[in-house]
């Protein structure tokens, strides 16, 4: 026996959140019957699961790395026209995936992209302070004070950051810039930008190279790769 939202979640349909917020809106029916109240636990072998008259049908779970140039929205569509993830994706992968998390539109790097809802939801939650690294060119040099309240955490519109990493890979004084290392436990809206705004600070360049156990690796802007063994075990062991 299976709770709702969490097979609803694993067959890729939404998170476990947004499964729960269907059922509470009286959108989801097991076996004809409309459920409206959370914790339903269902047989998946022989229970009929339907949302909005539709019949959920667990999907083969894929799991894909995908580099995102700059220039690309981390959407599989854009009201204003702009280039999306999707254009990436068509004719690459025959399997309808959504990306997990953003990457800005003047952004690059690592983004996943898969029909497992209910990872994508351990991954970008932030009490699951899954780790996002990055690769940041700025315009300057951090003093070590300023560095040191950025990774105790800092104020911004949204609160206080959570602790972080910053660290200074390289510095050119001759230029007057500088590549950090920065890793982050929550994902809010253009976040290294703003907080590197507050001391100051212009990013030239920014690159997410790594989440969790899963790297950028070797792929180019454009590129994508089904993940490892190894890395989809590693996403499984989140579950529990």
């Amino acid at each position: 026996m299976e709770r709702l939202q969490k097979f609803i979640a694993k067959a890729g349909v939404t998170s476990r959140r947004k499964a729960e917020k269907l059922i509470l809106e009286g959108r989801v029916k097991v076996n004809g019957e409309v459920i409206r109240t959370l914790g339903v636990k269902i047989d998946p072998e022989k229970d009929i699961v339907e949302i909005d008259n539709k019949i959920v049908k667990p999907d083969k779970k894929i799991y894909i790395a995908l580099y995102k140039p700059v220039g690309y929205i981390s959407s599989l569509y854009d009201p204003f026209g702009r280039r999306t993830i999707k254009d990436l994706l068509r004719d690459k992968v025959p399997f309808r995936v959504y990306p997990v998390g953003r990457l800005d539109f003047d952004s690059e790097g690592l983004l996943l992209c898969t029909n497992d809802g209910e990872i994508a939801n351990v991954l970008i939650h932030p009490r699951y302070k899954i780790p996002k690294v990055y690769e940041v060119l700025i315009d300057g040099i951090p003093k070590e004070e300023e560095l040191k309240k950025l990774r105790e955490g800092v104020i911004l519109e949204e609160g206080r950051t959570l602790p972080a990493g910053f660290e200074i890979i390289w510095e050119n004084r001759r230029k007057n810039i500088s590549l950090l290392k920065i890793t982050l436990y929550q994902g809010w809206k253009r976040q290294i930008r703003r907080m590197l705004a507050l001391f100051n600070y212009k990013v030239l360049n920014l690159k997410r190279v790594q989440i969790g156990k899963i790297k950028l690796g070797d792929l180019k802007p454009g590129e994508i790769r089904f993940l490892r063994d190894d890395e989809i075990r590693w996403l499984e062991s989140l579950k529990a």
